[in-house]
């Protein structure tokens, strides 16, 4: 049988998906799993945005899209851009993609040759290292522990950056770590990347209106304004909007980036879904007000959360700043067994004796770069939050 690509090699599959797939099957054989290891919005996408795309259907609007985005939505991302972040792009410095992880991975096969090395803070989305990696550049990793508040320090960056380094990846609030930093300590790491006048920025902004606790955004083009024109501004309606399914993302850079991912793009999918572009640009130009309601929703859950896994023994759990995740160190959990006789040497033991034995679905901190954490998305129900954070409580105190 022919082979596959060696490229692949060093591709993992998604943790995170994979164990959303693993409790989804459980689910199937009748097991009441608990899953908090998917990030994706328990809320439903804003009634105006539905109805913009069911009009958009109706009108014929069902043909092949632009390739690079509608006008009609990037003038709304144009919009938004000013709006939330004082950015002003025009329409050859937009592009929109099927989800803020095409419009990344266009990103990166538009500029990195082999051995290009990419520059991201640890903990991270596990997607970033693997598509570097596919694009033929080599992550390098910059530890941002909890007592850091998860947030890189600038000498640690300056420390990191290479001849060899194209990119240095942003991402706040973060995932899995829900971190913001306030701007004047952006500015500090912008500081450093103006010393650099050869490497790209990316700044992955996805989940920018979930902040909490008075909380401000500040976005790096916008607090180093020096940046901009090597800075890769991306973000979409997912997580703001609940509408991961509609697959929009949306980027904002230089002309030459944009065209180059452009190029890019026309040969991986071409466009977008004309009906997911109708129902985004209704979103980003229509009514916010429940954008702040969930935002109040998901600080509650926050709490909530933080408090119960704060007072499940051997756990502690930073309070996050942003997003919908909690990165809990489960240190004091190593080094015993579980009740059903699992001996607990790692966060991934930790995380598979919590499934197998109280049906509950986390995500190890190792796929994201740092262990010993297990990753919590607090996107669900207050009452299924409730009743995890019990089940993760009745696991630590039965250990021996």
């Amino acid at each position: 049988m022919p082979e596959l690509a060696g490229r692949l090699a060093d591709v993992r599959v998604s943790p995170s998906a994979a164990m959303t797939a693993k409790a989804r099957e459980m689910r199937a054989r009748g097991i009441d799993v608990i899953s908090l290891s998917n990030g994706e919005p328990d809320f439903a996408t804003p009634p105006h945005a539905i109805e913009a795309a069911h009009q958009a259907a109706l009108r014929g609007d069902t043909k092949y899209p632009p390739q690079g985005g509608t006008p009609a939505l990037k003038a709304a991302i144009a919009r938004k851009f000013k709006r939330d972040n004082g950015l002003d792009y025009g329409p050859d410095e937009i592009i929109v993609g099927n989800g803020g992880k095409q419009v990344i991975f266009n990103a990166f096969m538009a500029t990195l040759d082999p051995g290009d090395e990419v520059v991201i803070p640890s903990p991270f989305w596990v997607s970033y290292a693997d598509m570097a990696k596919v694009a033929g550049g080599v992550p390098v990793t910059v530890s941002c522990p909890q007592n850091n508040g998860f947030k890189p320090r600038p000498e640690d960056l300056e420390a990191a950056i290479t001849p060899r380094t194209k990119w240095v990846m942003l991402n706040f609030p973060g995932n899995p770590t829900g971190a913001v930093p306030t701007a004047q300590e952006l500015a500090a790491l912008g500081e450093v990347l103006l010393r650099h006048p050869n490497l790209w920025v990316l700044s992955d902004d996805m989940y920018e209106h979930l902040l909490y606790d008075g909380h401000r955004f500040s976005t790096v083009a916008q607090v180093t304004p020096g940046l901009k024109d090597r800075t890769l501004t991306v973000n979409g309606c997912s997580k703001t909007y609940a509408m991961t399914g509609w697959r929009i993302g949306f980027g904002g850079g230089p002309a030459k980036l944009i065209k180059g991912m452009f190029n890019m793009q026309g040969q991986a999918t071409a466009g977008v879904s004309t009906i997911s572009q109708a129902a985004a640009t209704a979103a980003l130009d229509g009514p916010q007000d429940l954008v702040e309601e969930r935002r109040a929703a998901y600080q509650q859950r926050r709490d909530m959360v933080v408090e119960m896994l704060n007072a499940a023994p051997g756990i502690t759990c930073h309070k996050p700043e942003g997003a919908f995740y909690v990165f809990p160190s489960v240190a004091g959990l190593l080094g015993r067994t579980s009740k059903g006789g699992r001996r607990l040497d790692t966060d991934t033991d930790v995380v598979a004796a919590l499934l197998e034995e109280k049906h509950v679905a986390c995500v190890q901190g190792a796929a994201y770069g740092m262990s010993p954490h297990m990753r919590i998305s607090y996107a669900t129900d207050a009452a299924s939050l409730t009743e995890a954070c019990g089940r993760i409580q009745e696991f630590c105190r039965e250990l021996t």
